[in-house]
């Protein structure tokens, strides 16, 4: 892939003035729009599967449950990094395949290497010198870490590409791009259903014998048969995508100034220099009303509270609600499973409800839905235990 970045002159628009002053270019076909967006189905799959099995298994790997929340640091800080400089760079790629596709690609080959890294891991921990006997695997988590930051690498290099891709699909048309995300939301939403539901199926990795090995456990087998499904859909809807969907290349720097969907751009008398991608985003950061900050602010405390019971919901139902311990018995690894049931019939629900209500009239209701439910969740188990 050539992608290189805009020769710097003395007088040159930014990437923002860039994006005002193209001419308009008419929206691609609905399907092909539809073809990009069931990507999401693919990348929330995984990210479905991350959420309701990884937490546990990490821990039958040896990690104390005290520190495997700090194994998913990575998804903040790949989210906050990854995203910003993957757009920068697509915005200015000059690859005869286009701007948004050869990260798509890339992204997509990432994703397999990381499935393949975190599925095998106890596998080739062994291989490499972890005993049977011990509890912690050192090797194996250390094949699992890299799996899983490439994993969130990955998942953020898709995800902004493809969104950008829908919007210059879009055109100018803002009707098509209103359609656009709501399909991509779509298919999140899909991918998401079928996430938890395979994550919450015990007996996955009979239809995949070969996953159970000496090393890798039933839950492992289990977990490594869903990432064999997850891999599949993201390469073959990726494979689709990019193979029937086709971008107009971007001119290369020295023919002109290029917009961002390769057309010319003429420079203006006494245009300011370009600024870095991290200060566009502070000064577009700072250009924005206040209800946007306030929108903003709000989704961030929103996140901090939603974060931690994402990362140990399905933990919860093994350990608190079916009593069971990591690597003893059956009881947590059914209650890690029913948990994934439990949040696969919440989406659903949710997918079933939110359609035919306002966005705003939506959002305050499932905030009070999900206030309710987690002072249930904290409160039964706690009576239950003083009961008996």
């Amino acid at each position: 892939m050539e992608c290189t970045e805009a020769v710097k002159e003395e007088k040159k628009p930014s990437s923002f003035q860039l994006q005002q002053e193209e001419p308009p270019i008419g929206p691609s076909p609905l399907k092909k729009i539809i073809m990009v967006a069931s990507i999401a189905a693919g990348i929330q799959f995984g990210w479905a599967l991350q959420l309701s099995l990884l937490t546990p298994y990490v821990q039958l790997l040896g990690i104390p449950h005290t520190w495997a929340a700090f194994i998913w640091l990575c998804g903040p800080i790949s989210g906050m990094l990854v995203q910003p400089i993957v757009g920068y760079h697509s915005d200015r790629c000059t690859s005869r395949f286009g701007r948004r596709r050869p990260f798509i690609a890339a992204g997509a080959a990432l994703v397999a290497i990381a499935v393949f890294l975190i599925g095998f891991a106890a596998d080739l921990g062994h291989l490499f010198g972890d005993s049977l006997k011990k509890t912690v695997k050192p090797r194996a988590i250390a094949v699992f870490v890299i799996g899983f930051w490439i994993l969130d690498v990955a998942n953020n290099m898709l995800q902004g590409p493809c969104r950008a891709l829908l919007a210059d699909l879009s055109g100018n048309n803002q009707k098509k791009m209103r359609s656009a995300n709501a399909l991509f939301s779509f298919f999140m939403a899909v991918g998401n259903v079928l996430g938890f539901a395979a994550g919450s199926y015990t007996h996955l990795h009979d239809v995949f014998p070969f996953s159970k090995t000496q090393a890798c456990d039933v839950y492992c087998a289990n977990l490594k048969s869903c990432f064999f499904i997850s891999i599949t859909l993201l390469l073959t809807l990726t494979t689709l995508a990019l193979t029937l969907v086709r971008e107009k290349p971007l001119s290369p720097p020295e023919a002109g100034n290029a917009g961002n969907n390769g057309d010319r751009v003429e420079e203006e008398e006494g245009e300011a220099a370009p600024v870095p991608f991290f200060g566009e985003i502070l000064s577009a950061v700072r250009s924005l009303k206040r209800p946007m900050r306030v929108l903003i602010v709000v989704t961030c405390l929103n996140w901090i509270a939603w974060f931690p019971f994402l990362l140990f919901d399905t933990d919860w139902m093994g350990r608190e609600v079916y009593g069971g311990k990591v690597g003893e018995g059956r009881m947590y690894d059914i209650g890690v499973h029913a948990g994934a049931l439990g949040i696969d019939a919440q989406l659903g629900g949710a997918g079933i409800h939110v359609p035919g209500a306002g966005v705003l009239r939506a959002w305050v209701w499932g905030e009070k839905v999900v206030g309710l439910c987690e002072f249930l969740a904290g409160y039964l188990p706690g009576h239950d235990c003083l009961d008996h």
